[in-house]
């Protein structure tokens, strides 16, 4: 019905960056608000950031200042660039969407399969 692709991640040394993507497929009518969580080994997940359709982001404590999180809503596309990794940054990365099926209208809570991320030397 709805999926979610992400791209990007992998091995990145303490103090460098980031870029992941993320790109929506299906039967999509709208995406309201997009998002990017971790969840790191022993924890739960957490939200890192998210973007509304008019392109008002939020952020965790533990990120803000440190991550950027942008949308193209043309290409259904989201995307975080992160700097200044730490290795409490380590985690599984995920994407989500909050899409309005097409067709049904209903809503559907979409995520992506996750992608790793990490900070090592």
């Amino acid at each position: 019905q709805v999926q979610l692709v992400e791209s990007g991640g992998g091995l990145v040394q303490p103090g460098g960056s980031l870029r992941l993507s993320c790109v929506a497929s299906g039967s999509i009518f709208r995406i309201n608000d997009m998002g990017w969580y971790r969840q790191a080994p022993g924890k739960e997940r957490e939200l890192v950031a998210t973007i509304t359709s008019r392109n008002s982001a939020g952020y965790a404590d533990s990120v803000r200042g440190r991550f950027t999180i942008s949308r193209d809503n043309a290409r259904n596309t989201v995307s975080l660039q992160g700097s200044s990794l730490k290795p409490e940054d380590t985690a599984v990365y995920y994407c989500n969407a909050k899409v309005i099926v097409a067709g049904t209208w209903s809503n559907h809570d979409a995520w992506g399969q996750g992608t790793q991320v990490t900070v090592s030397s």
